[in-house]
């Protein structure tokens, strides 16, 4: 994908990677449209953005709200017509044990990290049926092909979403919209500073951002990154589960001392 001036929709685009890529993609002529729910970072974003001559519309709104997103979605279509890209760089979630919460607390980091996605995708799916095409983008992770300690939930939700854009490709292909799935391993963003679990191989905000944006300009079907971890998950992923399961094991003990 060329980015000059596509409509670009980014949800969680106050922080983080999601702020870095409308950066990126505002400064080759995109057209950015921002939500998150924190409206003075959106508005210091979009001033950003402006102050370099680009272009950007802001929407605050909370993404656990369908009735919200579908506001920021049709919002979207009434000033512009058109969604080109539809980026879902949203959820995360602390690390859980999972034998100290709760059902009510793991629904709700499902509802944080799958809804989030959910109540954005099918009104952007539905306008893109009617343009006849366009690109979707979820920064899934690295936790959504496995279980991973202290992420249970999270690793829950990601999969599910794994698996929703993946059914996705095949029922939507006819009508021109192409999916893609992002799936980052440790990166450095201001909400992970504050999580005590351990972060192998960790990566810089701004690697992270670069990688996202090759992801979504070669418009690949699955896309991990950084090399090392990537290859651990999926080295992890073909070795026998009991050995898999005793390592992470291992690493759970390691994590707690």
């Amino acid at each position: 994908m060329m980015f000059r001036d596509k409509v670009v929709l980014i949800v969680g685009a106050s922080s983080g990677m999601g702020r870095g890529v409308a950066l990126h993609l505002a400064a080759e002529g995109a057209t950015i449209v921002a939500t998150a729910r924190r409206e003075a970072k959106l508005q210091s974003l979009a001033a950003e953005i402006l102050l370099q001559g680009g272009r950007c519309a802001i929407h605050p709104a909370d993404a656990r709200d369908a009735a919200a997103a579908a506001v920021v979605v049709a919002a979207t279509i009434a000033q512009f017509g058109q969604i080109d890209l539809l980026l879902m760089n949203v959820g995360g979630a602390p690390d859980i044990d999972l034998r100290t919460i709760g059902a009510g607390e793991v629904i709700g980091y499902m509802r944080s990290n799958y809804d989030v996605c959910v109540h954005y995708l099918f009104p952007v799916l539905r306008q893109m049926m009617r343009q006849r095409g366009g690109l979707v983008a979820h920064t899934n992770s690295l936790a959504g092909l496995m279980g991973v300690p202290l992420q249970g939930p999270y690793s829950a939700a990601k999969g599910a979403m794994r698996l929703l854009m993946d059914t996705c490709r095949i029922e939507f292909a006819d009508h021109g919209i192409r999916f893609v799935s992002i799936y980052p391993g440790f990166v450095a963003t201001e909400r992970t500073r504050t999580h005590d679990m351990p972060s192998p191989f960790e990566i810089s905000e701004r690697q992270g951002v670069a990688h996202i944006v090759r992801a979504l300009r070669r418009e690949r079907r699955d896309y991990r990154f950084p090399a090392v971890t990537s290859g651990l998950v999926r080295l992890a992923t073909i070795l026998p589960r009991p050995v898999v399961t005793m390592l992470l094991r291992r690493r759970l003990r390691t994590a707690r001392r």
